[in-house]
């Protein structure tokens, strides 16, 4: 292919395949932990830190405002310069984030932290694309299917882990315990993962990446901050309209440039826009789930529907779902070898749709929230196993990072709007209880019947994908294409192949 370099591999063994798988996901699982490391300090934070409840949001806020614009950057340098390379740059960004947020007591030095840590969110689509690049054919789903459902899983299990934490130690003790993570995942990455050979050269787009950052920044701070600066209030308008006007006039320039961030040509394809469009339905669909549970769980048991829990008993619930996602990876992957990819994602949302049907229903044990977590858990982690096999079957493989990172970012904004419209319901929906007003039981119900609408628009979007018979595998290239031997394939299939 064109503009694709390799390096000297050179002669020393190269680790095994579920070593590489093991450390990757290791990573993905390290990097999504800070989706969920805060959580416990929320109502906190304003003593904490000394300042007001709406100024400490932007502790949440500014991790999403900097993985969102990190992500696409990030999985195009990698592509560029070294995929290794740019995954062990965001595990750097990520430690210093956390020891910054480990030595603060004010809010402006652990706002910059977080955004520090946000900076790493491009770690689970680099290291989806180092596994195209290393690994053997027949290990490729099954890995990448456990890489891409790491996002979930770490959300899942950080949650009881930094609650735990919280009631046991100082606070500080959660950032401090997230850079040492960050550590161990930085030196396991550097002993025992190989540097992809497949480099797209080029210059980077500079103007590409400041107008993409500029309309992602307007967009999700406009979804995020709208409810407190309400919804038909001029700045929030303003950013709407900036963030549309932004977009158009960078799509024009992704357009005519030679080398753009973004191929929105290959974008374009029905493969990769539909996978993107429902990525993002599905990236609503489970945080939903993350939203109403936890407050079923804690309100109090005084409304006759809450049950009073501690947070750590909420860890504990939610924690199997995460643990389902990665036991549904491998069930994920043959799926997709006998059916095809689009039958898995389909599957994926029937089961999610499935699980938000029973949580209407079922709300008033501890057990209920169990089952229902877990079967919207399993429903996901198919669907997230077959995102970067459809991905990685319809784009060049010097643009596999790329392609992975905009299919991330694509969830990141379908969280962004679940919590957004969650939030209005939440707040509208309310009854009181000793003066003070909790979402009422309607609220959580309508929510969830939400994620289950979400989950069913996810499949009508699936069934626009192309069929078995069109859609490619990882390692033949993108749709309509010849893939050339030395470029398309991962490294241990051209290895194989060569012998």
């Amino acid at each position: 292919m064109p503009g694709t370099t390799a390096e000297s591999e050179g002669t020393s063994r190269p680790p095994r395949a579920n070593t590489v798988v093991a450390v990757l996901a290791f990573s993905g699982i390290v990097v999504s932990l800070m989706q969920t490391l805060v959580i416990p300090l929320v109502p906190l934070l304003p003593g904490l830190l000394d300042a007001s409840a709406s100024n400490t949001t932007w502790v949440v806020t500014a991790t999403l405002l900097a993985s969102s614009v990190a992500t696409p950057v990030v999985g195009r340098l990698g592509d560029m310069y070294g995929k290794r390379r740019m995954l062990l740059a965001s595990l750097v960004l990520l430690v210093t984030g956390s020891v910054v947020c480990g030595l603060s007591d004010s809010l402006t030095p652990m706002v910059a932290g977080r955004v520090l840590q946000g900076l790493a969110a491009g770690v689970i689509p680099l290291g989806i694309s180092i596994m195209r690049d290393e690994l053997p054919a027949e290990r490729l789903g099954s890995a990448t299917a456990l890489m891409s459902a790491s996002l979930g899983v770490g959300g899942a299990l950080g949650l009881p882990a930094a609650a735990l934490l919280v009631e046991n130690t100082d606070w500080h003790m959660l950032f401090w315990t997230a850079a040492a993570l960050g550590v161990a995942a930085a030196v396991l990455v550097v002993t025992l993962v190989p540097e992809s050979a497949v480099r797209s050269g080029g210059r980077f787009d500079v103007v590409g990446a400041a107008g993409l950052s500029a309309a992602l920044l307007c967009l999700l701070l406009a979804i995020s901050k709208g409810a407190g600066w309400g919804w038909s209030s001029a700045v929030t308008i303003g950013l709407f309209g900036a963030a549309a006007a932004v977009l158009v006039l960078w799509g024009w320039w992704e357009l005519r440039t030679a080398q753009p961030l973004v191929d929105l040509r290959t974008t374009a394809r029905r493969q990769v826009l539909v996978t993107n469009l429902a990525s993002a339905v599905f990236g609503f669909s489970m945080f939903a789930q993350s939203l109403v549970l936890p407050q079923i769980l804690q309100t109090p048991a005084a409304t006759g529907y809450g049950m009073g829990r501690s947070l750590l008993t909420v860890g504990l619930v939610m924690a199997p779902s995460g643990l389902v996602m990665m036991c549904m990876s491998p069930i994920s992957a043959r799926i997709t070898r006998a059916r095809g990819p689009k039958v898995t994602l389909m599957l994926g949302a029937v089961v999610v749709a499935t699980g938000y049907g029973l949580g209407v229903v079922l709300m008033s044990e501890v057990w209920h929230l169990v089952l229902v977590s877990s079967v919207i858990g399993a429903g996901i982690g198919l669907a997230y196993g077959a995102m970067p096999a459809l991905i990685m079957g319809a784009v060049p493989v010097s643009e596999t990072a790329a392609a992975n990172s905009l299919n991330t970012l694509m969830r990141a904004i379908g969280t962004s709007v679940s919590s957004a419209v969650a939030g209005v319901i939440l707040a509208q929906l309310t009854v009181t209880v000793g003066g003070t007003a909790v979402p009422s039981q309607d609220a959580f119900r309508v929510i969830l019947a939400i994620g289950a609408i979400a989950a069913i628009v996810a499949l009508a979007f699936a069934a626009f994908l192309p069929g078995r018979g069109a859609a490619r595998t990882p390692e033949d290239g993108p749709a309509g294409t010849a893939a050339p031997a030395d470029t398309a394939a991962p490294a241990g299939l051209r290895s194989a192949r060569s012998a």
